[in-house]
């Protein structure tokens, strides 16, 4: 069993597995209470007044106490952000790095301009941990590329993929999360679904080229990837289980 996993946390892609240890080792070190949350969490006037800058990459770490929602978390984060990187960006590591960039940039100023909102500043000053909304961003990148894909949630009902967002939304609604996280994802992702798949097709421009000092980072082998459109034939029902 130990060897299993072993191999099966071995064989992620480099961003995917990072980012998990990384949650992982947070939450965890919180628990244990190793880290304080209070030095994770977003916050502008220190990050402003006391250069604490950290705060900015570290409030998309922590993913609040170890219960169901956590695994709950942890599963999407494992499956999708994994799919997406051995798929949709496989062969492009930088830029699978910068959609993650693009998109904790994005969160990250809704929330900070929302909070000087009146009549939502108080809703956005209680957002202070991201993580959950990177998490759903992927989601909904990686259903925009997968629209076709048949699914079953939770062996209950089944539905295309291009409506997972929308379940999940749905389901938080049910037990009672905050549908905000959820909402500020979908935004997140459509922002960038937008801006990088559906904008450059109608103009012929691409406004996130991920920048060269990016791409050094990254040495990719050239890959050919079957375009979205070649693998939605005869697609295969996913199940939605956290087994």
């Amino acid at each position: 069993m130990a060897q299993a996993v072993e191999e099966w946390y071995k064989q992620m892609p480099i961003i995917t597995r990072s980012y998990l240890t990384a949650a992982v080792v947070t939450t965890v070190g919180c628990s244990l209470e190793i880290i304080s949350p209070h030095n994770l969490y977003l916050n502008p006037k220190l990050i402003v007044q006391q250069y604490e800058i950290w705060r900015l990459v570290t409030n998309f770490l922590y993913f609040r106490k170890m219960d169901l929602d956590f695994l709950f978390h942890m599963f999407f984060l494992a499956r999708y952000c994994k799919l997406l990187e051995e798929n949709s960006f496989r062969g492009r590591t930088a830029d699978f790095f910068f959609m993650l960039l693009f998109g904790a940039t994005v969160l990250t100023g809704i929330v900070l301009v929302g909070g000087m909102i009146p009549y939502f500043s108080e809703t956005f000053a209680n957002i202070v941990f991201l993580s959950n909304s990177l998490t759903f961003m992927m989601v909904y990148v990686w259903s925009k590329h997968n629209p076709f894909i048949h699914m079953s949630f939770l062996g209950l009902f089944t539905f295309t993929a291009a409506y997972l967002p929308w379940v999940l939304l749905g389901f938080s609604i049910l037990v009672g999360s905050s549908t905000w996280v959820d909402l500020l994802g979908m935004i997140a992702g459509h922002a960038y679904f937008f801006l990088e798949d559906v904008y450059p097709r109608m103009t012929g421009r691409r406004p996130l080229k991920t920048p060269s000092f990016i791409t050094a980072l990254f040495a990719d082998e050239n890959v050919v990837v079957a375009q979205p459109g070649n693998a939605r034939l005869g697609p295969p029902v996913q199940d939605l289980r956290l087994d």
